[in-house]
């Protein structure tokens, strides 16, 4: 007779319905793969009376986490509440009880990674987590397996969806901010308050999790250099598409003798480059190994069945480590001493619209104290606003965010001009 491996769910929404759904549509396959029969036993639920979607056939709800945590017969935990805590509380108690998780909880994995890997390890439990990234794409899996003898110098991503569908909106629809935001929240791509998204936490929050599994490396959120799209107006649109660029939010890791720099912003990306492409709400992942060369992941952000397949492949990695004995070694045991590169160490190309005094001097103003901070022009495009004041956008040369930096805090102190926007712009 088959050996039977038990499931307890952790919430009970978009992500959690889809795990079940794939469990019972795909059993006959991931028995075969596994040994096990893999069912769910029991779902952690809020609301008992709720009507839901999917039938509750073959396993029961409960309101009491206790009923799973302290559960003997169940060896995996799927934990997809969302939130931190009492995310991360559950998470502690099932790993301490000797079970293994599997969460598609990316604040959680962000802001608590090191000590859930830690308790797993300790516990000889598997943690796996490859759901909390990019939705439907298997990228951490990728870069921890597919990628594993390859020296990866650069992750790039687009790794928010709610962000990529407004930016695609403002694109082709030629909309303002605001009303893009609108129909996101409309629709349901974006919450109620969509902070975490158009502020780039939630794209940072991945960043640190790429960057700890291709790096080895565990920076904080706060060492992420963080700009969300709040401040693109459909002039940037505009000029974008004029210099034939694509204006994206996007995620950089980029490791440079042996230190790393993590930022989330708009880029200007070249048409041509393949994540100019990606649009609507969908993610894409760039990485560049020294050996493999440029190699890009694409598909859906999110949704439930996407992510619950990201989930169900982990849950299907934990059966095969129970059947081999294997359990309980780290998702990824790459580590490296984590250092910051330093800003004289960044180089790009940048954007930046600058608003000004439209009268005789100020412009040269402006370009000599570029030029004192050692920054050069590649392009420049400048248009009048109104009566007074003119819009300059300029591109620069490659130059090294120090630089670029100590231009800018010197143009703060003329009163006759302002920077409103700075963006990276990507090479082709």
């Amino acid at each position: 007779m088959e050996a039977k491996l038990e499931v307890g769910i952790l919430g009970f929404g978009t992500v959690g319905s889809g795990v079940i759904h794939i469990l019972e549509e795909h059993a006959e396959k991931i028995s075969q793969m596994t040994g096990y029969q893999v069912s769910v036993k029991t779902v952690l639920v809020r609301d008992l009376e709720k009507n839901r979607r999917y039938e509750t056939k073959g396993f029961s709800l409960t309101t009491e986490p206790s009923d799973i945590l302290d559960d003997p017969a169940i060896s995996v935990v799927v934990e997809v509440m969302g939130s931190i805590e009492p995310a991360r509380e559950y998470v502690l108690q099932a790993l301490k009880a000797g079970k293994h998780v599997v969460t598609a909880n990316k604040d959680l994995i962000a802001l608590h990674g090191d000590e859930l890997i830690a308790v797993a390890q300790a516990n000889q439990c598997d943690l796996f987590y490859e759901a909390s990234v990019a939705g439907g794409i298997p990228i951490l899996r990728t870069i921890v397996n597919g990628l594993a003898a390859d020296k990866i110098q650069k992750v790039m991503g687009i790794v928010n969806g709610t962000t990529n569908f407004m930016l695609t909106k403002m694109k082709t629809e030629k909309r303002d901010y605001e009303d893009v935001l609108k129909e996101a929240q409309d629709l349901g791509f974006a919450e109620s308050d969509p902070t975490n998204d158009v502020d780039g936490i939630d794209a940072a929050r991945k960043m640190v999790i790429l960057t700890r599994l291709a790096f080895g490396m565990n920076v904080d959120l706060a060492d992420v250099d963080t700009v969300g799209i709040r401040g693109i107006a459909p002039r940037d649109m505009e000029v974008a598409e004029q210099l034939k660029y694509v204006i994206k939010l996007v995620g950089t890791a980029e490791e440079k003798n042996g230190s790393v720099a993590v930022s989330v912003g708009p880029v200007l990306l070249p048409k041509y480059h393949p994540m100019a492409g990606v649009n609507n709400e969908n993610n894409a992942v760039f990485v560049t190994g020294a050996a493999a060369g440029e190699t890009m992941y694409y598909g859906p952000g999110a949704g439930e069945l996407p992510t619950a397949t990201s989930v169900v492949s982990d849950i299907i990695t934990v059966a095969k480590n129970s059947k081999l004995g294997t359990n309980g070694n780290a998702f990824n045991s790459y580590k490296h001493d984590t250092k910051q590169t330093v800003p004289e160490e960044i180089f790009s190309k940048y954007y930046l619209r600058i608003v000004m005094d439209d009268k005789t001097g100020t412009f040269l103003k402006l370009t000599q104290i570029f030029a004192e901070a050692g920054v050069g022009f590649d392009k420049i495009l400048q248009e009048p606003l109104d009566e007074f004041t003119a819009t300059v956008v300029v591109v620069t040369h490659v130059t090294s965010k120090a630089q670029l930096e100590q231009a800018i805090e010197k143009v703060k102190l003329e009163p006759q001009m302002q920077v409103e926007a700075k963006y990276q712009v990507v090479e082709g």
